[in-house]
């Protein structure tokens, strides 16, 4: 195994959780109505409709959140805050009713996090060209996103793009694409003699392995993945 490939199966066991159900909590395996396919203890904060499976028929992506009394507590400046984790539960179209292929109750984190000096970086959800986006936004500091295509029966992550910005600028962009194992990277080279950046870069490409696939629902916490352990040997 090469060092890139042992970094990948590190950082995958960081984030990265065995089993079918992150949280334990037994899913509708069908259903005719969204409020049908919510285990007990979870409510619909969102929801998302789209074919993701390219059979002509909806799907529904719901984003789900914990109802745990624990998770509620009082804030010195903010008030009550509730810290209940949310999760996503995907469920394919199925002759007029829904089937749930997929349930990660608590991959995310709680939109009451605290961000320090900034706000925390907010998850959202959609779909774009038959493919599951979760995307993070992060204000003036960037953003990035997972793309996950339903193939092999399965959510499996084909894309991770990263933007890092100072303000409007881009000051390093990373394109991964996992079904060609290619990464793009590129490095922001124009600072002007005041400090100021302007929109020039340096593009480079690299190849790498991938030893196993990963899963939208063995994804334990988004925030957890970290891009720069899979690159760091190649940048070496």
């Amino acid at each position: 195994m090469t060092p890139l490939a042992r970094s990948l199966a590190l950082a995958l066991a960081v984030f990265l959780v065995r089993g079918t159900e992150a949280s334990g909590q037994p899913v509708p395996r069908a259903a005719g109505s969204p409020a049908s396919l919510v285990p007990s203890g979870f409510v619909v904060t969102g929801e998302i409709r789209g074919d993701l499976n390219r059979d002509g028929e909806e799907d529904r992506v719901l984003i789900v959140k914990g109802t745990r009394k624990e998770y509620f507590f009082m804030h010195d400046q903010r008030g009550l805050l509730d810290r209940n984790r949310r999760g996503i539960i995907i469920a394919l179209g199925n002759r007029g009713g829904h089937e749930v292929v997929l349930s990660n109750l608590d991959c995310f984190s709680s939109e009451n996090e605290d961000g320090g000096v900034y706000f925390a970086p907010e998850p959202s959800v959609e779909i774009r060209r038959g493919s599951l986006v979760v995307h993070y936004a992060h204000g003036r500091y960037g953003y990035w996103a997972c793309t996950f295509r339903y193939q092999g029966g399965d959510f499996e992550l084909i894309g991770f793009d990263r933007s890092e910005n100072r303000g409007p600028v881009t000051e390093r962009s990373v394109s991964m694409n996992f079904m060609t194992r290619r990464i793009r990277i590129r490095q922001q080279v124009d600072t002007d003699a005041d400090g100021t950046r302007g929109e020039r870069f340096r593009e480079t490409w690299q190849s790498f392995a991938l030893p196993e696939r990963i899963l939208l629902r063995a994804i334990r916490d988004f925030e957890a993945f970290d891009i720069d352990r899979l690159l760091a040997p190649a940048r070496r």
